[in-house]
C-alpha cells in the first residue's frame, strides 16, 4: 500500500485543479488514512458467491 505523502496529495490537488492551501495537508493526509481503513474494512468483507446486489435501497 502507498504511502500518503505531501507529494501525492499535491499531485491530486493538481490533477483535480484544487488549490490547496499547505497548512491543511497534515489534515488531509490524516483523513486520507482513515478513509483508507474504512474502504478497507468494507473491500475485505467476505461475501457468498450468491450474494447479488438489491435492486432498491431504503433506509
Amino acid at each position: 500500500m502507498s504511502e500518503i505523502n505531501d507529494a501525492t496529495i499535491a499531485a491530486a490537488a493538481a490533477m483535480l485543479a484544487l488549490p490547496l492551501d499547505p497548512a491543511w495537508t497534515p489534515t488531509i493526509a490524516s483523513n486520507l488514512t482513515v478513509l483508507r481503513a474504512a474502504a478497507a474494512l468494507v473491500g475485505d468483507f467476505p461475501l457468498p458467491d450468491e450474494a447479488e446486489p438489491a435492486p432498491v435501497y431504503e433506509a
